[in-house]
């Protein structure tokens, strides 16, 4: 019997964990504060930063929304994101991606201060990951290591494929699987052999931005399956990287699509913003 592995459910149980930890540090009168700067009108964004602020409520983060016009300067954004650096009611900062094409992603990035990066794409940041010496983990490839945590199973040793090469997701989590004593493969649209090095993972991470990529035949049978992608397929509704139907007959373990990662991202990040109150109240 495959196990699907329920996002929602295991998130719910990291933020219990975090609740209780924001109410520990209200305790000593310190306050969590997440800043979230949203730039223009798309509407996917929209969605993410509602269901931010949501969680913000739900344990007791203070929220702080900022929602710019798309004509929104560079000169403006950088302003926002250093008046917000310098303000200790703060403790994390997140510009939602993507931002409008005359805006410079990188140079945004670069700006936010690394101690309240909680999104970890500072490359201060992207850096300590590399050497396995961090602070804050990119939300999403945390939420996977966290999944595989809660299930059990057991990374050391095991053939871990990310398919997927981005900055978010699959360099990031080819490097957790590694931490955490994978033997790891990162394939991408130039990979030869794609279907048979797929068919040697035990771990089968999808990250690709493909509708349904990873079809039964890549999958060794007994093999884990986590589908990082979320697409909107012809027929409308929501569907993941993984042709999930076919896949969960092969498959000892898959995550749905929605329901699966997708949950624990924000999960994380909520983790990430306790942390950096703490740093920032603890280590002064």
């Amino acid at each position: 019997m495959t196990k699907i592995i329920n996002g929602k459910e295991i998130s719910a149980y990291l933020k219990n964990k975090i609740k209780d930890e924001v109410a520990a540090l209200k305790q000593n009168n310190i306050n969590v504060g997440l800043a979230v700067i949203m730039v223009g009108n798309n509407p996917a964004s929209k969605v993410y930063v509602a269901n931010k602020e949501k969680a913000c409520e739900q344990l007791g983060i203070i929220s702080y929304k900022y929602e710019l016009p798309e004509d929104t300067t560079n000169e403006q954004l950088l302003e926002l994101i250093q008046k917000l650096n310098s303000d200790n009611n703060v403790n994390g900062i997140l510009c939602q991606l993507p931002l409008p094409n005359h805006l410079d992603e990188k140079l945004i990035i670069n700006s936010i201060n690394p101690e309240k990066d909680v999104d970890a794409f500072h490359p201060q940041n992207v850096g300590k990951i590399m050497i396995g010496d961090y602070d804050y983990l990119p939300c999403t490839p945390a939420g996977v290591i966290e999944m595989l945590n809660y299930e059990n199973i057991d990374i050391t040793s095991k053939n871990c494929v990310v398919i997927g090469r981005s900055n978010i997701v699959g360099k990031p989590m080819a490097m957790l699987l590694l931490h955490n004593n994978g033997t790891v493969t990162i394939c991408h649209s130039k990979t030869k052999n794609l279907k048979e090095i797929c068919r040697s993972a035990d771990i089968l991470v999808a990250a690709i931005g493909k509708p349904r990529f990873v079809t039964a035949d890549m999958v060794k049978p007994g093999a884990v399956v986590i589908d990082v992608g979320i697409n909107r397929c012809e027929d409308g509704k929501l569907c993941g990287d993984v042709d999930f139907e076919n896949v969960q007959n092969v498959a000892s373990a898959i995550t749905p699509v929605p329901g699966g990662v997708g949950p624990m991202t924000i999960a994380l990040l909520m983790k990430n913003t306790v942390t950096a109150a703490k740093k920032m109240n603890f280590n002064k």
